[in-house]
């Protein structure tokens, strides 16, 4: 996953209401496929079956299903995140909850490619 600079940590204020992710990976499939272009939101707060964009331990920023909320291993809020495809991708079935300071954005739609511009499913309330 690629996209705009992102939050600024500890500054709010600072941070930009709005950027853009590219997906690379089959791990979303079938709600999203490589080279998906998406619009998220780095001020919204998840929700259960939104699709954030997230710092998991180890391993690049990426695009999981937010399942539930969870703590994690250091006793810190975190959400359990999922991949809809878990046989082409890692989630919190091998790395755990992620903490909620990592969970650095909320997917709000699809803007790329056109013929699928649209929210992505189990997001938004879609």
């Amino acid at each position: 996953m690629s996209g705009s600079p992102g939050a600024v940590p500890g500054d709010p204020r600072r941070t930009p209401r709005w950027g853009f992710a590219v997906v690379s990976g089959d791990s979303m499939r079938p709600a999203l496929r490589p080279g998906d272009r998406l619009l998220v939101d780095y001020r919204r707060p998840p929700v259960p079956g939104d699709l954030v964009v997230a710092h998991a331990p180890g391993r690049p920023l990426s695009v999981k299903r937010a399942a539930e909320r969870r703590t994690t291993d250091l006793g810190e809020p975190g959400w359990w995140l999922l991949s809809d495809n878990p046989a082409a991708g890692t989630d919190s079935r091998t790395f755990g909850a992620v903490a909620d300071a990592d969970v650095v954005a909320v997917v709000v739609r699809r803007i790329w490619p056109p013929r699928r511009r649209r929210a992505v499913p189990d997001s938004n309330g879609a």
